[in-house]
């Protein structure tokens, strides 16, 4: 049956006449991901109450007003704070193994198979107004708000599983399914979501079992749970990915796929069997945190307007480089994402496919049944592709038949593992490829880093010291003139003083006398000395930049690029 709409359903309980139903959708086109429910209350045509109960009928869901319901200590424990405030529910009740959240956004159904996967309950769901759900779980969880440390030490105080471990049972696979292994995991994994790390790490050792998170591209440690506990916790994580519990000996790869708040988040799962047990690592793969949009991934103006221009070109090889981790894939999707229309025809191969983007045709590797980069991409240039994109260049192989696809009209993007701009040409040589093809084909190479940017809550005026300074390679006296700035460390960073983070961009333009000095076997050192006479931003001056703008630390930037002669 079709789902009845929420204005029509608004009009049928005589909240609203048709009249104003036609007015509020005029109102809906003129805002920007604003739902008719939330455009008909600014309006003034109708209550959140009217609101609620219009989306309970149409899911067809019970109300519950949670300002007159009780809701028992033991149903509080069930949902930590975190997942309550992540998912926008508040759990109300559990009867006969059946767990009741009111919702304040209904429309996200999987939420529901979601806290099913977490809880290990039957959950129901119940509607409620979003404020009113946010205002009870300030409420209630004002002062049952649960840490990881907390739960692990209700574990430990507990002995919990204690006994079985001396005994040398292995009940990994029952423990599994245990409440407080549940939790904790969910806890880690929500947490994880909420900094918006990239990856988790759980990792065995002889006498310990350590989570580790990595946010901003550092890995931060968090409470370790009992050694004894390590089996459970990664046999739970097999579950929830679909993996052979039984099997622990050999690596394996699974996927757990959530809707946190209505947003699509891919966990990316790889186990692999280690000394002393099973090591875990959760991929977060989170569009929200990723925005794939050239304007929002901290090129400079004038780099980004050559960029642009670069990507458009109509054939060629335009590289990435960068080591692993320096944003190179979010750069060229952004790029395809830009390029991505009804008249062009874009096709990726990668190892693996990181993001799902509507509009592309999209080719996981698969070295173990021979689909390597080569041999897609020569199925490739038979389906009839404007644009390709290949993971990564790796050998002599792939690269030459990338150039063939430039040399027969297609622009082809790429990404090399090299420390700067310049360096990928020798990459090209090293693999054997004649300079009179590279000459003929690279349009440009973008060498990249990424550096954390001072948290701008506790961001900190200080006077660096000599020695610090010269590390930037600058005088000293120059140097002097600017501001530099650190983060204190505060709650919102978790007193890290970094938030989030931002990119380098070093841009080499292969212009015509660049393949002059390619054709005549240049070293890397007099292409890079001629780029930056011709105008050419290197890592390290983009990262000076930075600094004097007060958007990063020398520590930073000295650690993400290497030192040149900036003379």
């Amino acid at each position: 049956m079709a789902q009845r709409r929420l204005g029509q359903i608004l009009v049928d309980l005589g909240y609203l006449t048709e009249d104003q139903l036609w007015d509020v959708l005029e109102e809906q086109k003129q805002t920007a991901g604003e739902v008719i429910g939330q455009v008909a209350v600014r309006m003034g045509l109708v209550t959140d109450d009217q609101v609620t109960e219009a989306l309970a009928e149409q899911w067809g869901m019970p109300m519950v007003n949670l300002e007159e319901t009780t809701i028992a200590p033991k149903v509080l424990e069930l949902v930590p704070q975190t997942m309550a405030e992540i998912y926008k529910i508040m759990p109300v009740s559990l009867k006969k193994d059946v767990l009741t959240v009111a919702m304040g956004e209904p429309q996200n159904v999987s939420t529901l198979d979601d806290l099913r996967n977490f809880l290990g309950f039957d959950v129901r769901g119940a509607v409620s107004n979003l404020q009113a759900i946010e205002d009870a779980i300030t409420t209630h969880y004002a002062e049952k708000e649960d840490s990881i440390e907390d739960v692990i030490s209700i574990m430990e105080e507990q002995d919990y599983g204690q006994e079985d471990a001396k005994k040398g049972y292995d009940i990994a696979e029952e423990m599994s399914d245990a409440q407080p292994i549940r939790k904790l995991l969910n806890m880690v994994i929500l947490l994880a979501i909420k900094d918006q790390a990239s990856d988790i790490h759980f990792e065995p050792f002889e006498d310990e079992f350590k989570i580790r998170v990595r946010a901003d591209g550092v890995l931060y440690e968090m409470v370790p749970p009992p050694r004894h506990l390590a089996n459970a916790l990664v046999t739970r994580v097999k579950v929830m990915a679909e993996l052979d519990i039984a099997e622990r000996r050999l690596p394996q790869d699974g996927r757990i796929e959530l809707n946190v708040g209505g947003n699509a988040v891919d966990l990316r799962v790889s186990i692999l069997p280690t000394m002393f047990g099973e090591s875990v690592v959760m991929r977060v793969l989170d569009r929200t945190v990723v925005q794939l949009d050239l304007n929002k991934i901290g090129m400079e103006p004038t780099i980004l307007e050559d960029f642009r221009g670069m990507i458009s070109r109509p054939n060629g090889i335009v590289l990435v480089t960068g080591p692993t981790g320096s944003g190179k894939t979010t750069t060229l999707y952004s790029a395809l994402n830009e390029l991505n229309d009804i008249e062009t025809k874009l096709i990726t191969t990668e190892d693996p496919v990181e993001y799902d983007i509507d509009g592309l045709i999209q080719v996981p590797v698969n070295p173990d049944i021979d689909v390597t980069f080569a041999n897609v991409l020569r199925a490739i240039l038979r389906h009839d592709p404007d644009k390709i994109l290949i993971g990564e260049i790796r050998d002599y192989e792939t690269a030459e038949i990338a150039i063939q696809s430039a040399l027969t009209g297609h622009l082809v993007f790429s990404t090399l593992h090299t420390n700067d701009a310049p360096t990928a040409i020798t990459r090209l040589r090293d693999m054997g490829v004649p300079p009179f093809l590279i000459t003929a084909t690279v349009e440009a190479v973008q060498a990249q880093r990424l550096v954390r940017k001072i948290c701008t809550e506790c961001r900190t005026e200080f006077e660096p010291s000599d020695e610090l300074l010269m590390e930037l390679q600058l005088p000293i006296e120059q140097a002097r003139m600017y501001k530099f700035y650190y983060g204190k460390g505060c709650t919102r960073c978790n007193n890290t003083g970094y938030k989030g983070r931002t990119g380098l961009y070093e841009l080499l333009d292969i212009t015509d006398d660049i393949r002059d000095m390619i054709s005549a076997d240049a070293s890397v050192d007099d292409i890079r000395n001629f780029a930056r006479s011709q105008g050419m931003t290197t890592l390290r001056e983009a990262g000076l930049k930075l600094i004097f703008d007060g958007v990063t630390t020398i520590d930073e930037v000295v650690r993400e690029t290497v030192m040149e002669d900036l003379d």
